[in-house]
């Protein structure tokens, strides 16, 4: 079965576009469906460069409420309601980004052909934004100059997958094989119990995204992270301009990389670029591999990574 939880990204750079780097902007597919991490200048034409299916998109998570994080919404909502019929588009934000929001597209998006529903989150709590049969997406709230949260995707333990051998060769009728998976033993004709470990193999292991956007570093995070198979982690400046993070409310790329090695994450993506790094930025992955010993990605506009 190919990959079906992959991360694109639209945008990693920071608040002053490069000739390299847009405004942030994250894009999560699991299992076809796509769930946007803000949404910055340039996001729109971006998801079509990655061929994202508009009419896949659903929910629109928004860490916090800089204008790099969602300057890009507007236009967005406004092209999908040229293009979209029906249906919704659920915005998660706190209650100031939902009544800045709805005044922006009361004038400039009337009449939209779908409707715009608002999730109002507190950050400052940890909560659930949202929850199907599948997925859980949780907050955690991050320390940054505004309200700001970071999201953690977490997909639910997956049934038992059937060994249509063994299941063919005891004779399980097709009617049974959902109660096979969920973990039921079969009973044969002739009384004999097939127990499921012999029907079964085991569920794909779940997987798990952390997306950490602007924070200053936070020591007690990475708990709150823990385990995960990718952490973005925004990654703002280097070492040498550390004191600029810590006044800014950003982290340094070796502080991303100390959280990711607390949380006991599989790899690190680094993320949301001071614009004064964009000729030269192997110092990103240098300095996080200095104190993370798993993979270490340097972002770009282009870049999908499988979980």
């Amino acid at each position: 079965m190919g990959n079906n939880f992959t991360i694109h990204t639209l945008g990693c750079g920071s608040a002053k576009p490069t000739p390299t780097h847009q405004p942030s902007s994250t894009v999560v597919d699991h299992r076809g469906r796509l769930f946007m991490i803000d949404c910055g200048e340039g996001a729109q034409r971006t998801f079509q460069l990655h061929r994202l299916k508009t009419s896949r998109l659903a929910h629109i998570f928004l860490t916090h409420l800089h204008g790099d994080h969602v300057f890009g919404l507007p236009g967005l909502i406004g092209t999908l309601g040229l293009q979209q019929e029906g249906g919704s588009i659920t915005i998660h934000t706190f209650k100031d980004g939902a009544e800045i929001l709805t005044r922006i597209l009361d004038y400039f998006s009337r009449d939209l052909p779908f409707e715009v529903k608002f999730n109002i989150l507190d950050p400052t709590k940890e909560e659930v934004a949202y929850e199907d049969h599948a997925l859980r997406v949780r907050t955690i709230p991050l320390d940054h100059r505004v309200p700001a949260v970071g999201y953690v995707f977490e997909e639910k333990p997956g049934l038992r997958h059937i060994n249509r051998e063994m299941t063919d060769f005891h004779g399980v009728p097709v009617s049974m094989l959902n109660r096979i998976r969920n973990g039921e033993d079969f009973t044969r004709a002739d009384g004999k119990v097939i127990k499921n470990e012999l029907l079964t193999t085991p569920p794909t292991p779940p997987r798990s995204y952390a997306h950490i956007s602007d924070t200053a570093y936070m020591p007690g995070l990475a708990e709150k992270i823990g385990p995960v198979d990718l952490l973005l982690h925004e990654t703002t400046y280097l070492e040498a301009n550390a004191a600029d993070a810590a006044k800014r409310g950003h982290s340094t790329a070796r502080q991303a990389g100390m959280v990711a090695r607390d949380a006991g994450a599989k790899a690190l993506l680094t993320s949301h670029y001071s614009s004064r790094y964009y000729k030269d930025e192997s110092g990103f992955v240098k300095e996080a591999s200095e104190v993370f010993e798993g993979p270490v990605y340097l972002n770009n506009e282009k870049l999908v990574l499988e979980i």
